[in-house]
């Protein structure tokens, strides 16, 4: 009903209205004329003459920017202490200034603009960001700091328009808007070197562009279409490119599209080529578009970041390779028995092989084997001969290997044999055990491998092992099995380490059974040629991705720790707790991560009456009351219900997810509770008497400003004892003040 309208079909009347008895339809009749008669005399607004000059919508946002940016940036470099999460994030901004690789869980669009803030502050990237040290004179963190604040700012004017193009009056508009700049917690992290202001930026225009590419709908194909379809894809592809929160509303995009072409298609007046020209346009816009936005920065990742760094090892070997500074290319090609290497893992997201000390608290209680991303000297293994070949003389030539040959491997630190035996893996119980067992005398038969070779990179003679570029198995000589490292991490006993085990099964398309020397050590032989080493980019691009899914899945909450700053999802909503941003002694200047109460509880609150509003109209629709005109219905859909759906978009995967969470994983969310809560407020008051339709927006705005100022000091700063601040602690889970 309500698409086929929205397509431009054309629908019988009296199928938008349940059937009611006859002896009503005299009432029901005299009631609709009522009800269009009224809804007439509130639709009625002076018409504007052509080419007059609405002061409003040019003196407001300029208004409303200037105190985001007032907001944001007040008094913004009081603090010269690195604060909560700038260690991770300002670290990160520093790798792109050294050009040095590294590794995070977050794509690489927003580190990059730290990186940029850096360079047009004059930085060089040698501070280390050590959580709650002080910056050094030279780093003019303050020019850093502004930069990420500019996102935040720049929200409150995307609210605005938003809202615009939502249709809210005037007043709701200035609600909305004002919300969005009273809001606490979004004042306070806009303030520090991190991505949230970003997320939160895109995020916003993201929604600027699905409003009005839907209020485009009836120029379709006109160059202002196709504009904001292409923000939008562009929108969009930032938006994940920061965080992968950015899906969230993509798939709230992405719901409107669908939505949208299934209108289309019950539109039987749209020519055929028509409709096809509106999918081939939301491909292009929607689909290609945030694509190529989004591996386009990865392509810049790895064209910056082209020397050696802390990240290396998280990458393939063959990626290392090219990396400068790296010492993988000066290892010899082609390995030999008495050979020292570091053998790693091809799965994505895969590490080096690895063992320490540490022994199995169960199972056969033997030294632990497990997979490494970090490189240090556990990583090193010897390739020695089986016990039934000529032991291994260092004095004697070369003897190479490859393809079906069986050996062993040495751990270099503990001297322990590469084993496996059928004991059960701690985690993967159905896989053998693998572990460190013996020395280069002691041990069975059970320490004997057998190397199968997948492919090599660059020859097709597999009687040889190559560095870097062959691929190959180890097979178990006497149980069958497949060395494996899965991306399952050992609990806190190992280190949250990668389990590695022996599959029984023979899968030859398991990457996860696939090895290759990373660096290898041999004075005897020659040193491989650079030129035999190139990495294909889009392997190097899904490798970074499916790693950075497997570290994010592996930030689960630790239960021997307790983590005061993390929460759970359920006290989001309700303001229930906030984070301490940093050191709370007296002597430093503190931030409290803590949202504005009003505009927390008066959204939170406004997604359960909304949701009640829906049911009393669909109540009384089945019940034959004609409340809604399809003008009417189209408003709730566009402007209330989406709102709605990018909430619950936002917000159930955190109450799935595993990993460890914080508060300002509710932000993006919180931004479509205000939404939504926009959209009921001017809903609700749309038929109030002016005197009263003023009143009630004049508390609402009183109540957002006046308790934005009286939280302030937690966002501009607290100096001081924290107890002068315990007026603002409502809650004692509120921890302002001791």
């Amino acid at each position: 009903m309500v698409s086929a309208k929205a397509t431009g079909a054309e629908v019988d009347a009296n199928l938008k209205r349940r059937n009611v008895p006859a002896v009503a339809a005299s009432d029901a009749s005299g009631e609709i004329q009522k009800v269009v008669e009224v809804e007439d005399k509130k639709s009625r607004k002076p018409v504007k003459k052509q080419g007059s000059f609405d002061i409003e919508a040019w003196i407001a946002p300029i208004v409303f920017t200037f105190f985001g940016f007032f907001t944001r940036v007040y008094n913004i470099g009081q603090s010269d202490i690195v604060t909560w999460d700038e260690a991770h994030f300002g670290k990160f901004g520093s790798y792109y200034l050294k050009r040095e690789f590294y590794f995070d869980v977050h794509p690489p669009l927003g580190k990059m603009l730290v990186g940029l803030s850096g360079y047009l502050a004059g930085y060089n990237g040698s501070f280390e960001f050590k959580s709650g040290e002080h910056y050094p004179p030279e780093l003019n963190y303050t020019f850093m700091r502004i930069f990420n604040a500019t996102f935040g700012a720049l929200c409150v004017p995307l609210a605005y328009y938003t809202s615009k193009q939502l249709h809210f009056s005037k007043a709701t508009t200035w609600l909305v808007t004002l919300m969005v700049l009273c809001e606490n917690s979004y004042a306070t992290i806009s303030r520090f070197i991190l991505l949230d202001s970003m997320l939160l930026f895109f995020t916003f225009t993201t929604m600027l562009c699905y409003a009005t590419f839907h209020n485009l709908q009836k120029q379709s194909f006109s160059p202002e279409w196709w504009a904001w379809l292409f923000l939008s894809g562009l929108s969009i592809g930032c938006v994940c490119s920061v965080k992968w929160v950015g899906l969230f509303v993509t798939a709230l995009v992405g719901l409107y599209t669908v939505e949208d072409l299934w209108n289309k298609f019950a539109d039987y007046r749209m020519p055929k080529t028509t409709y096809v020209m509106h999918w081939i346009a939301r491909i292009i816009g929607l689909i290609i578009i945030p694509s190529a936005v989004y591996i386009a920065s990865f392509y810049a990742h790895f064209t910056i970041l082209n020397r050696s760094g802390p990240g290396d090892a998280q990458m393939s070997s063959l990626f290392q390779a090219n990396l400068r500074g790296t010492d993988l290319v000066n290892s010899p090609l082609e390995v030999a028995i008495g050979s020292k290497v570091t053998i790693k893992n091809m799965g994505y997201g895969g590490g080096l092989l690895h063992s320490h000390v540490q022994t199995y608290p169960e199972g056969s209680g033997q030294q632990q084997i497990t997979c490494y991303h970090h490189k240090d000297a556990n990583n090193d293994w010897f390739f020695y001969p089986t016990r039934n070949d000529p032991p291994y003389n260092s004095d004697e030539e070369p003897r190479f290997f490859g393809d079906k040959d069986t050996i062993r491997l040495i751990h270099a630190q503990t001297g322990r044999n590469l084993h496996s035996h059928t004991v059960a893996a701690p985690i993967t119980k159905k896989h053998n055990e693998v572990s460190g067992y013996g020395n280069i005398t002691v041990g069975d038969d059970k320490d004997n491998w057998v190397i199968e070779v997948v492919n090599d990179a660059i020859s097709k003679d597999y009687s040889r092992i190559r560095t870097l570029t062959t691929a190959f198995r180890l097979k178990h000589k006497v149980l069958g099995c497949y060395l494996r490292a899965g991306n399952v991490n050992l609990p806190q006993w190992g280190f949250k380490q990668i389990e590695v085990t022996c599959i029984k099964e023979n899968k030859p398309r398991d990457v996860f059974t696939h090895w290759n020397i990373e660096s290898h050590t041999n004075e005897k032989l020659p040193k491989a040629d650079r030129k035999a080493f190139r990495s294909p980019f889009f392997r190097d691009f899904l490798h970074l991705n499916v790693a950075m899914m497997t570290s994010n899945n592996a930030l689960v909450p630790d239960p021997d720790k307790q983590d005061d700053l993390a929460s759970q999802w359920w006290q989001w909503p309700i303001l229930h707790v906030g984070l301490r941003m940093c050191s709370w002694d007296d002597n430093v200047v503190k931030y409290f991560l803590l949202g504005n109460p009003i505009v927390y509880w008066g959204s939170t609150a406004s997604l359960v009456l909304f949701a009640l509003t829906i049911l009393v109209y669909l109540v009384r629709w089945q019940r034959g009351y004609p409340d809604l005109t399809q003008k009417d219905i189209d408003h709730i859909h566009y402007s209330g219900l989406y709102p709605l759906i990018g909430w619950f978009a936002h917000y159930i995967p955190f109450v799935a997810m595993a990993r460890v969470t914080y508060v300002h994983h509710y932000y993006p969310a919180l931004y479509f509770a205000i939404l939504t809560a926009g959209f009921l407020t001017d809903h609700a008051t749309k038929r109030l008497p002016k005197l009263a339709y003023y009143a009630v927006y004049a508390v609402l705005y009183a109540a957002v400003i006046g308790v934005f100022i009286l939280f302030i000091p937690i966002s501009f700063g607290m100096k001081g004892p924290n107890s002068q601040w315990k007026h603002l602690k409502w809650s004692k889970n509120w921890r302002i003040s001791n």
